[in-house]
């Protein structure tokens, strides 16, 4: 009889034996920019997150700098909406001035921007409108013109999230025609219209102001089309695919591994966040073993990057070991 515990009796054979292993450098930690000065408000669904304005960037870039995680996901919430979202790609705008404050005074800080309209729109939707129908084409070269925007201010990677068919060639297509031939893009690629992200539109202000996202964001019925969605962005040109959420679709992300030779990223969302923190708090779970068992199986599903808001956290577990 072969007996598996041989390899389990202790600690140090348990530490020798283990096969998957976290580190802050796996981990992007997203944060919400918001226009004005000496603002930071607390996101009442999401304990410990907050929208900070520009100068009061500080306090968090210098904790993601001590961590040294792997970068930081911008979201941006302008003072202004109107319906074609104009701040997502004007230069002044919140996200394109905090972009170049961090490239300024925390060079050594990854930048990822996220590529999306709707904290920008005034109709709270990822594209353009007529009526109550979301335009795909038509939406293209916002978009674009956003990633480029982004780019200029001096972003490492755009990430788009908005699911438009057809969105990473054209972005891909208009940073190579900026002259950005070496901004990767990370496409959202497997989205799905969950209900995980509600927390999320607490903290980027982002709620649809009519309908829902159904329309673009994926069923969470359907693996085989996930699949199909990541091949077609593999295709388009995108450099890193990304499972959205994370937890209930550990299994796509887990296929999409073994299916695609591509960089695999996964997004666990704020409603994740947001249920742990909860239980936490009425001391209902560890807290620690908690996140440290759902980020291990996000990377042992086949994540090479973890978009969490449990990042800094994280680190700082790891660094304690």
């Amino acid at each position: 009889m072969y007996r598996f515990r041989r390899l389990r009796r202790d600690e140090r054979i348990r530490a020798l034996m283990q096969e998957t292993r976290l580190h802050p450098k796996d981990f992007i930690y997203p944060l919400f920019v918001i226009e004005g000065e000496k603002i930071k408000n607390a996101v009442d669904s999401m304990p410990g997150v907050f929208q900070y304005s520009i100068d009061c960037l500080d306090e968090i870039l210098d904790r993601v700098k001590e961590a040294r995680i792997g970068g930081v996901m911008l979201f941006g919430i302008p003072a202004c909406k109107d319906p074609q979202g104009s701040q997502a790609y004007a230069r002044d705008g919140v996200t394109q001035r905090a972009v170049r404050y961090i490239r300024e005074k925390y060079p050594e800080i990854y930048i990822v921007v996220d590529v999306c309209l709707c904290e920008y729109t005034s109709h709270g939707h990822c594209g353009m409108v007529r009526g109550e129908e979301i335009l795909n084409d038509e939406t293209l070269p916002y978009l674009v013109k956003m990633a480029v925007s982004l780019a200029e201010a001096g972003a490492d990677m755009v990430a788009p999230s908005d699911m438009m068919d057809g969105r990473v060639a054209a972005i891909r297509e208009g940073l190579d025609r900026a002259g950005f031939t070496q901004t990767p893009v990370m496409a959202y690629s497997a989205k799905f219209a969950s209900a995980y992200y509600g927390p999320f539109r607490d903290a980027a202000q982002s709620a649809p102001g009519f309908g829902d996202r159904k329309s673009y964001q994926m069923d969470f019925a359907n693996g085989q089309e996930a699949l199909r969605e990541i091949r077609a962005d593999i295709e388009e040109g995108a450099d890193i695919v990304m499972v959205k959420p994370a937890l209930a679709y550990l299994d796509v992300l887990k296929e999409a591994a073994l299916t695609f030779d591509m960089p695999l990223a996964v997004y666990n969302v704020s409603g994740e966040y947001a249920m742990v923190k909860a239980a936490a708090e009425r001391g209902w779970i560890d807290e620690r073993r908690i996140v440290t068992e759902n980020l291990t199986a996000m990377k042992r599903a086949g994540a090479k990057i973890i978009i969490t808001y449990h990042a800094l956290d994280a680190a700082a577990w790891e660094k304690d070991q």
